[in-house]
């Protein structure tokens, strides 16, 4: 038994996590060769419901748009399920990540995170914030707030300054001029 894998509460979502330094990881300095460029992950952006808003995501932040169909060959393995902030989107990306839990997601799929995209502007209502709790308990959650520009067809400029971990995560640059309501 490998004494090097610690086994965290989300286990059956991301995998065994290994202690960075017994594989000479933050301590040791970094583990790629100098010299080496950086690449930005590749995602594919997989619907829980139809509206998800994947096409848009993909535009915005880069990747492959899925729609809802799994990642097929040649897609990027790393997943990222996406679900609108309404009482179906939440049960629907429940559903998605039970389907990962058990097993029965495509062999060789990496689930990442789940992207929540505002359903409405303004804040989210208490009984739906209360939904999203144990989805954030058992993997990543990045929110993506409501763009009127993007409803009206405009997906120019950079993504909206409260979708910043998002925009680290795929690489997309630095959130700060699409304004939001």
């Amino acid at each position: 038994m490998r004494t090097d894998v610690r086994q965290g509460p989300e286990i059956w979502v991301r995998g065994p996590v290994t202690d960075a330094r017994a594989e000479g990881g933050w301590e040791s300095g970094p583990e790629r060769p100098a010299g080496r460029p950086v690449t930005p992950r590749r995602f594919s952006w997989l619907a829980t419901h139809g509206g998800a808003g994947t096409t848009t995501l993909a535009a915005v932040y880069g990747g492959h748009d899925c729609g809802r169909a799994w990642p097929g060959p040649g897609a990027p393995e790393s997943v990222l399920l996406v679900a609108r902030t309404h009482a179906a989107g939440l049960d629907a990306v429940t559903r998605a990540l039970e389907v990962f839990r058990g097993g029965e997601a495509p062999a060789g799929l990496d689930l990442d995170a789940v992207v929540l995209v505002a359903d409405a502007p303004g804040r989210l209502p208490r009984r739906l914030a209360q939904r999203v709790k144990p989805i954030e308990s058992v993997i990543d959650v990045y929110r993506v707030p409501w763009v009127e520009a993007w409803r009206l067809g405009d997906l120019s400029g950079t993504p909206p300054r409260e979708s910043e971990p998002l925009a680290r995560l795929t690489g997309a640059g630095s959130a700060r001029s699409v304004p939001t309501p």
